[in-house]
């Protein structure tokens, strides 16, 4: 059986820099001529070692998504979106299958409340020596109201949320067809930013791999509810069914209203 939880380093956590917090430091991933570790390399996608390696037993990279500092995954070009996500999911897996670690991470936070501390958009690539974060995971996890289903890509409004109250749920049968993966990830990311219920500017973008499909999950974040905190208890709102026909009028009819 597995470790059920990560050491942090303190050490190193408090030396990292916070431009989220701070918006007068320098934004390290700007300064591209100073990264050092870099990995790999595509047009304006860069992926390296991460300079402050705060997990302990875990092998910690960065992915950052492009060079224009103030843009957003949200907002991004179709082209640089399918090809920032194929590049992404290409050397997560990769990873996952080296062998070397129990599991491998694939997440992107944010905004101020996403536990971010580097505005510049970026993703993470942690592979785990100890831990299987799938021993978590639950495949009720990803049930949800139906949005929107198009060449093996399922995008749902989650009926069993993992925390609650809103989480939207992409799945991907088929590895070869990022497009329409890509397409409901940035709606989904798009509604929470510009359309939601109620004023968000934070989110987290989790991957998951179980079995043969691919897993992706948006969550806005606000302050984590008490309930969830102290016992565990997600809460799920009344609100689903009208939000599902407002993401499908928004992103997926002939007179939508989003354009990327």
């Amino acid at each position: 059986m597995s470790d059920t939880h990560l050491h942090f380093n303190t050490g190193i956590g408090v030396q990292k820099p916070n431009s989220i917090r701070n918006k007068d430091i320098s934004c390290p991933f700007c300064a591209r001529e100073e990264l050092r570790d870099i990995i790999a390399v595509e047009d304006s996608i860069m992926l390296l070692k991460n300079k402050y390696p705060v997990l302990e037993n875990a092998y910690q990279t960065v992915l950052i998504e492009t060079d224009e500092c103030d843009s957003e995954l949200s907002v991004y070009p179709e082209d640089h979106l399918i090809r920032l996500l194929s590049f992404g999911l290409k050397h997560w897996l990769q990873m996952e299958e080296s062998g070397k670690y129990e599991s491998v991470l694939f997440f992107k936070n944010h905004g101020p409340l996403s536990g971010g501390s580097i505005a510049h958009p970026h993703m993470q690539i942690v592979g785990l020596k100890k831990i299987d974060y799938k021993e978590k995971i639950l495949a009720r996890d990803f049930e949800g109201l139906l949005i929107h289903e198009e060449s093996d890509t399922v995008f749902t409004l989650s009926t069993s949320p993992r925390i609650g109250f809103y989480e939207f749920n992409v799945k991907l049968s088929n590895h070869e067809v990022i497009p329409y993966f890509a397409k409901c990830i940035q709606a989904a990311a798009h509604y929470i930013l510009n359309a939601f219920s109620f004023p968000c500017n934070s989110y987290n973008l989790f991957f998951y791999k179980l079995d043969k499909d691919i897993y992706a999950k948006i969550v806005p974040r606000y302050v984590t509810t008490p309930i969830f905190i102290g016992y565990s208890i997600p809460q799920v709102p009344n609100n689903l069914e009208w939000m599902r026909e407002d993401m499908k009028v928004r992103y997926f009819s002939r007179d939508r209203k989003y354009k990327s």
